[in-house]
């Protein structure tokens, strides 16, 4: 696999402003950094993700930038390498609330990568952040041409998911019961 035939972002996406760093070995290097550290590679060997670097680009932005728009399509999805991101959602009155920040190891944009629908939240950086971005096009390819380690990434992928609707599920029930008292 060579990276220059693999598809990122179409150049009129979002991530066209960032520094993309395009050599497979740097990829693989930012990306082993998180090896014991992020959910999506806590079964992974490094080979794993020496392979799984093919598949990915890396980008670096700065401190205050949108990495990630509510409501724009996408079919990709961010995994934080280093610094803070900030998840924003438009309240009913399209003001921006503040929901949480996440840092290195976190994905994001995962569900739009899966379901092609359009973003749930705003992402912007705290901080200089580096993050890997890996297409709906690459998974599939990875899927096809590394069967193990796409099924490996799919799992880890439904398991995140999961968690976090079971927790969002748990919020919005205490939530519930405090207004109900």
């Amino acid at each position: 696999m060579v990276q220059d035939d693999l598809k990122f972002p179409a150049e009129t996406d979002i991530l066209h402003r960032f520094e993309r760093i395009a050599d497979s070995a740097e990829v693989a290097e930012e990306l082993s950094t998180l090896l014991g550290r992020a959910p999506l590679f806590s079964e992974f060997t490094r080979d794993d993700v020496k392979a799984l670097a093919e598949y990915m680009g890396v980008y670096r932005a700065q401190a205050n930038e949108t990495i990630i728009r509510e409501g724009d399509i996408g079919d990709y999805m961010l995994l934080i390498v280093r610094g803070e991101v900030d998840i924003l959602k438009r309240g009913f009155q399209r003001e921006q609330q503040h929901m949480t920040t996440v840092g290195a190891g976190t994905t994001i944009g995962e569900m739009s990568m899966i379901d092609g629908e359009p973003r749930f939240a705003t992402c912007r950086t705290t901080q200089a952040t580096t993050f890997s971005v890996l297409t709906r096009d690459n998974m599939a390819k990875i899927i096809l041409e590394r069967p193990q380690l796409g099924s490996k990434i799919l799992v880890k992928l439904v398991t995140m998911l999961s968690a976090r609707l079971r927790q969002t599920s748990a919020k919005l029930m205490r939530y519930m019961e405090g207004a109900l008292s």
